[in-house]
Formats: C-alpha cells, sequence, structure tokens
C-alpha cells in the first residue's frame, strides 16, 4: 500500500523548514462554484503547479518546491471573491479553471511567511454544493476516492484531493506523467460508496493519511487515487 507522507512517526519531515501550498478558490457572492467542480479543478492545480517549468531543475520556483516536498506536504485552501481575487490573481500562480470553479494555486510558501494578500483570506468554513449530484466516474481517467465515513469541509476536501492526486503523480512514470500533463490532466472525484471503501483502501493504491491538524482526527484515511496505470 502507498501511503502518504503527509503523516507519518516524527522524523526529518518535522525537523526540516516546514513549507505550505496555497491554493485559492474565488467564490463569488451569489455564483459559488458547485462542490464537485471545485474538487477536481483544485485537484488538477496542484499537478499543473507540479508539473510547471518553473517547478522543476532550476525554476524560479523549483527550490521551494523541493523544501515543501522534504517536509510535511501541507496544502490549505482559502477562498476570494471580488477585489480580494483580483488581488490574489497578482502575485506568482497559476490560475486552474473548470466548469465552474476558478482556483489559483501558489508556489509553497514559509508556514508562517504567507504573502499579506493570501494570510487575510478566510480559511474555515469554505463550503460548497453540487447543485445536482455528480455522475458516475469514467473509469477511464484517473478517480480520486473520499473516504464516505468522514465529514470534510469543501475546503478540506479540496486539500485532500489535492494530496491524492500528488501521491498519483509520484508513483507514475516520467512518459506517464507528460501523457496525463498533455492530456490536461483529466480526473475526476467522487465518494466512494461505504461498501467499496474497504476494499479500495486494500488494493496498493496510493492512499492519503491526514496528519489531523483540521476537522478529522490524526491518521485518518481520506483519498484513494486509483490512476489506470497504477491499478
Amino acid at each position: 500500500m502507498n501511503e502518504s507522507p503527509f503523516r507519518s512517526e516524527p522524523g526529518e519531515r518535522d525537523v526540516a523548514p516546514q513549507f505550505v501550498l496555497p491554493l485559492v478558490v474565488r467564490i463569488e457572492r451569489g455564483a459559488p462554484p458547485a462542490r464537485t467542480d471545485a474538487l477536481e479543478t483544485a485537484a488538477r492545480a496542484v499537478l499543473v503547479m507540479l508539473s510547471d517549468e518553473r517547478s522543476l531543475g532550476d525554476g524560479d520556483w523549483a527550490e521551494t518546491v523541493r523544501a515543501w516536498q522534504d517536509a510535511r506536504i501541507r496544502k490549505v485552501v482559502r477562498r476570494a471573491r471580488g477585489a480580494e481575487w483580483r488581488r490574489a490573481e497578482a502575485l506568482p500562480g497559476v490560475t486552474v479553471t473548470g466548469k465552474s470553479a476558478e482556483v489559483r494555486v501558489f508556489p509553497p510558501v514559509p508556514l508562517d511567511g504567507w504573502p499579506k494578500d493570501l494570510a487575510r483570506l478566510q480559511v474555515s468554513g469554505t463550503d460548497l454544493d453540487d447543485p445536482e449530484p455528480p455522475v458516475a466516474a469514467d473509469g477511464s481517467v484517473p478517480v480520486l476516492w473520499l473516504n464516505p465515513e468522514l465529514d470534510m469541509s469543501a475546503g478540506k476536501a479540496m486539500a485532500q484531493a489535492g494530496h491524492g492526486a500528488q501521491l498519483a503523480w509520484w508513483e507514475l512514470s516520467q512518459e506517464e506523467r507528460a501523457g496525463w500533463r498533455d492530456a490536461g490532466f483529466p480526473l475526476a472525484v467522487r465518494t466512494a460508496d461505504p461498501g467499496r471503501w474497504g476494499e479500495l483502501t486494500t488494493l496498493g493504491l496510493p492512499l492519503v493519511r491526514d496528519a489531523g491538524f483540521t476537522e478529522i482526527a490524526p491518521g485518518s484515511c481520506t483519498v484513494v487515487a486509483d490512476h489506470p496505470a497504477l491499478r
């Protein structure tokens, strides 16, 4: 079973400088995105950041990305609208657009060193709904399965979906990564059927265990990343 490094026994990851990957979801009053689309867009945003040329080799963001991945792999989702969103867009990062959602991902920042225009954004209580139940996932694309036994806000679930996408990315070959990137990172985020969740956790697929900083108990299994190349 390929388990997440997001939680493990205290060790080198804890004594290393701690960074966090900021994500901001645009939630305009009266026009919020659909929950599932926001989760999927956040997961794609993480993949876009990991594959961006600025995050690789000697790129402008590469050093902080490496430092972030050498410590606890933290992600925090905040929300913005109006002028808040415009200020966030002015900072270095990448905006990823879904069917109804916009998510901007930024290069990692020190845990206690957020840019002021991001630090002032709300983080708690970010929740969204789906106007219609999401259709069944297409088995030809990667599916990030959420634990049906956990009650997570949309913001928390967006971060967990991003964790799952990152674990899948790490497991792929360079050729498989390139194919996924060139296709636009197709993926689905769905809540697993209660009767199937236990089976999913035993298939050897990447499994996220949360550190328990917010909302859920430490060590909770939150996401199984089911990529066709890993089956």
